[in-house]
């Protein structure tokens, strides 16, 4: 599957992204076809998918009515990292929020290079672990470098697929997706194992930018409104417990494994 040199969020490149979209341009424009083509091959032998007209940012697959976002590749790494983000997102509220406590065990799906990853570690505590999910080495290998350089020991990195995060059955306390989830090839396949992995009682987070609020200058398919969110959570027998609205321009939405 194609990893998307760039998120490709912002309705109009910044400074800070252009060069990225300028090196990646021609790679991208050569593989785009392959790989939409091989996304709709894959959704019309599974059910649970469908073939669409594929938009520029998308697969040509849907889940439950959403077509499915292109994934950023490793390339695109520094805007996990950029200056504005802490800013933009403002990460210490949501983590707040979670309520995380000295020595849970946390998944970070879609870890990246491991921005949120480090802070949960420090919220759980030595006596804690945080499993770090990604699809891709390259990213598995910075997110090592960065948690080596802070000195942060109870990271566990996971090298996951598109079908399964790969984490021990009933181990997880939270699991949370941090603009993640609408990338995901294989949401339902994901999700029902990130469900698996969580223990009774546990919960999933999705924080994704809001699509319900048009003053988020971030391309429409790299958004999800609340709505579809709960959809397709509780298609997978996750009960809805609350809404996080205090973040500036994402949903955190958090579900319950009963």
């Amino acid at each position: 599957m194609l990893r998307i040199p760039l998120r490709n969020y912002r309705t109009s490149p910044t400074r800070r992204t252009l060069p990225i979209l300028l090196a990646c341009l021609s790679a991208l424009t050569l593989l785009s076809s392959a790989s939409s083509d091989a996304a709709a091959q894959a959704a019309g032998t599974d059910g649970r998918y469908e073939r669409v007209a594929r938009s520029p940012d998308g697969i040509g697959k849907s889940y439950m009515g959403r077509e499915i976002a292109g994934v950023m590749g490793w390339e695109g790494a520094q805007w996990l990292e950029r200056e504005s983000r802490a800013l933009e997102e403002r990460p210490e509220l949501l983590l707040r929020e979670l309520a995380l406590a000295p020595g849970m065990t946390v998944a970070d799906i879609g870890a990246g290079t491991g921005y949120y990853t480090w802070q949960l570690a420090k919220q759980v505590g030595p006596g804690g672990r945080v499993y770090a999910v990604d699809v891709q080495l390259e990213m598995i290998r910075m997110l090592d470098s960065q948690m080596a350089k802070r000195g942060v020991r109870n990271v566990v990195s996971v090298l996951g697929s598109e079908t399964t995060v790969k984490l021990p059955p009933a181990s997880v306390d939270l699991a949370i997706m941090v603009d993640v989830y609408h990338e995901l090839a294989y949401p339902a396949e994901v999700l029902d194992s990130i469900v698996d992995s969580l223990k009774p009682g546990g919960r999933v987070v999705f924080v994704e930018y809001r699509a319900e609020d048009p003053s988020v200058a971030i391309k429409p398919l790299h958004k999800m409104s609340e709505r579809q969110v709960r959809r397709e959570a509780t298609a997978h027998g996750l009960v809805w417990e609350r809404s996080i609205t205090s973040l500036p321009i994402q949903h955190a939405i958090v579900f319950r494994k009963p």
